[in-house]
């Protein structure tokens, strides 16, 4: 499988790095760096100040390369009527998409004694190896340290591994 990734705005390095990272330690995939694109026009949703999350996807998988395309954009998404998403992407899809925007709180809130840059780099391999999985036909797992298990908020995100359960792992790779 090839995994092309498409950064959205301005994403760092060390972002890029991340993600690649996660993506092919979990799934052992190629990994691209697509050229970095401009935010689509009409994403932005000013009574929310946010943007749509399926804009971004739309974006990637027009651009992208890979058999799988996943945006990476710093900027704060949202979905419908949720107030935020940090990703999106739809199950057995070429297309997702990963928001830094709220990953990047200071802490996880004590649960380790890791460094904010530690602990932001974790989500970053986290969120895009999650979506990804959705884009393999994996849905929400019910196992709290699966990559796989729905976390509405950093603090549950923290908790994850960034990998696959057993049953995850079955049934994707």
């Amino acid at each position: 499988m090839h995994v092309d990734i498409v950064p959205v705005g301005e994403v760092s390095a060390q972002v890029k790095r991340e993600a690649s990272d996660g993506l092919r330690s979990v799934y052992d995939c190629e990994v691209s760096m697509h050229e970095p694109q401009s935010i689509p026009k009409g994403a932005y949703d000013a009574d929310r100040d946010q943007y749509r999350a399926e804009e971004l996807i739309d974006l990637v998988r027009r651009v992208g390369s890979g058999d799988k395309n996943i945006g990476i954009t710093p900027m704060d998404l949202f979905y419908r009527r949720r107030n935020y998403v940090f990703g999106l992407a739809y199950l057995g899809g070429s297309g997702s998409v990963i928001s830094t925007y709220r990953l990047q709180t200071s802490s996880d809130g004590g649960f380790s004694n890791r460094s904010a840059g530690e602990i932001f780099s974790a989500r970053v391999r986290k969120e895009i190896v999650h979506e990804i999985g959705h884009t393999l036909g994996l849905e929400h797992c019910d196992n709290k340290r699966c990559v796989m298990n729905f976390s509405p908020t950093v603090r549950q995100v923290d908790v994850k591994e960034a990998s696959l359960c057993g049953s995850c792992q079955r049934d994707v790779l």
